[in-house]
């Protein structure tokens, strides 16, 4: 028995395994084993999960395609580590990731953790800029991973992890397409258990490579919220609406601005505040930017999802 099992569920992103798993090897803590999931993927990660048979402990798996949750399901069905650790395919570790969460789960005695996510300096711009929406507190972003929230922290599916016995307690992820991290996340609190943000065990992420992708992964999330609430009312709270209410503003002030050019300040300098923040987080003026349509996608996208939902499932209740 081993003290973690790494949790890697995969669909079709061989070449993003690789990177995942070669930074595995970097770790300086090394009692873990890795459980690769591969759900009912068209393009294997095989021949590559095979080339680090004997530089880790690692055990591959093929399953019928049934979605991320049931996957890493399966994944800790066959692991024998006394923690479990879950984290996308398309992530990075730090050399020193394992060794801050060992230290921090005696620190915090804790029965689950959370962890941040950042760019890592080879990312696209794209992808830099979609990092930034997604982390900064200018877009709501700001409130996951960082110790002064407006929310307490939800560990999200890219960077989560938790006591083998906890996570069968729980009876794993459920089959919720999207939102399935935070509704596993909100039964972690609601059973009493003591999870806890892990200030120094984040990753990189790389989340999605072109803002086309962006728009339709946060507009799920968005609709996605609704489902939550649905599922527990009391999970909804008021910066979830922020996004929504925001692209309400936009589209009211858009209308106005037709009446009164001057309005567009308004939009104008919120537009400004981004490069500039993200042009100091960066240091890069081309991430800069395309962080301004980035951050807009992340607010639209995930507010026309949510108000997409709020109008079919809890006005018209289909």
């Amino acid at each position: 028995m081993c003290i973690f099992s790494i949790i890697i569920p995969v669909y079709n992103r061989p070449d993003e395994v690789d990177e995942l798993l070669e930074s595995l090897t970097q770790q300086t803590f090394t009692d873990f084993e890795v459980v690769v999931v591969e759900d009912g993927s068209t393009v294997l990660c095989e021949q590559v999960v095979k080339e680090y048979d004997g530089a880790l402990a690692i055990r591959y798996f093929v399953i019928e395609n049934s979605g991320p949750g049931p996957a890493r399901n399966y994944g800790v069905s066959q692991a024998t580590g006394r923690y479990v650790i879950i984290l996308d395919s398309d992530c990075i570790l730090p050399s020193s990731y394992l060794k801050h969460v060992d230290y921090s789960f005696k620190q915090y005695n804790a029965d689950a953790f959370g962890g941040a996510d950042r760019a890592h300096p080879a990312f696209s711009v794209t992808q830099k800029a979609v990092n930034y929406a997604m982390t900064s507190f200018f877009t709501t972003g700001g409130i996951r991973g960082s110790k002064k929230k407006l929310d307490k922290f939800y560990p999200r599916s890219f960077n989560m992890g938790m006591k083998k016995t906890v996570y069968e307690a729980l009876e794993g992820f459920s089959r919720m397409r999207y939102g399935e991290d935070i509704d596993f996340s909100i039964r972690i609190f609601k059973s009493g258990y003591a999870c806890f943000y892990f200030p120094d065990a984040w990753v990189y992420h790389k989340r999605r490579t072109d803002l086309r992708q962006f728009f339709r992964q946060v507009n799920h999330s968005g609709k996605a919220r609704i489902d939550l609430f649905i599922k527990y009312p009391d999970s909804l709270k008021p910066v979830h609406c922020l996004p929504a209410i925001f692209t309400i503003g936009l589209i009211v002030l858009l209308i106005a601005s037709i009446f009164y050019l001057p309005l567009l300040l308004l939009p104008a300098i919120y537009m400004l505040m981004l490069l500039v923040d993200s042009w100091m987080k960066n240091k890069d003026l081309r991430v800069a930017l395309l962080s301004v349509p980035a951050s807009f996608i992340q607010l639209t996208g995930y507010g026309s999802g949510f108000i997409s939902a709020v109008w079919s499932k809890l006005i018209l209740r289909k």
